[in-house]
């Protein structure tokens, strides 16, 4: 019997050492902090090809992080200034740009490319957030002009804009 309570007491002596420690550990892993305006990354753009070699599909990837991970609209927050008519409905915003004799024109396209990014506040006491947003988005095939570029921010609920990145250059056709 003494030995049971010898090696109970021993047990829960590194059991209150293991959880000790692991406070102590997790206190020293610094919490990543990231300001509350939101930043914006261009990760990559793929590009799918038809069998004629025409540029069907793009696959723009980008990278965000925001520190009060207010990122996201629910499909129901449609109420100012979030609602159809309001520049803040569509909180990723991208900007369609055609090569034209040397230079980059905007082009507005219908539809756009505009999108709804959905709710991402985590519900973790720390809000800051960080991901990769993979988006695909129909090319025309048969363009006028064979090179484009896209331009692309964010908005958070707190109606802050990102930084504005870009694409390099998409070429349309392969040759």
């Amino acid at each position: 019997m003494m030995f049971y309570r010898n090696f109970h007491c021993f047990s829960y002596r590194w059991l209150f050492v293991l959880i000790a420690g692991s406070f102590l550990f997790a206190s020293c892993i610094k919490k990543e902090v990231f300001p509350d305006i939101p930043e914006i990354a261009f990760q990559g753009f793929t590009t799918e090809y038809d069998s004629a070699g025409h540029a069907t599909r793009g696959f723009l990837t980008i990278a965000f992080k925001d520190g009060n991970g207010d990122i996201g609209l629910r499909p129901d927050q449609i109420n100012p200034p979030f609602d159809t008519g309001s520049i803040y409905y569509y909180n990723y915003i991208i900007d369609y740009y055609e090569k034209q004799n040397g230079t980059y024109v905007k082009v507005p396209l219908i539809p756009s490319y505009n999108a709804r990014i959905p709710y991402l506040t985590p519900d973790d006491a720390n809000k800051a957030i960080k991901g990769i947003i993979v988006d695909s988005l129909e090319l025309n095939p048969v363009p006028v002009y064979d090179t484009i570029k896209f331009k692309f921010y964010i908005y958070d609920r707190g109606l802050n804009k990102s930084n504005v990145d870009s694409t390099p250059p998409v070429i349309l056709r392969r040759r």
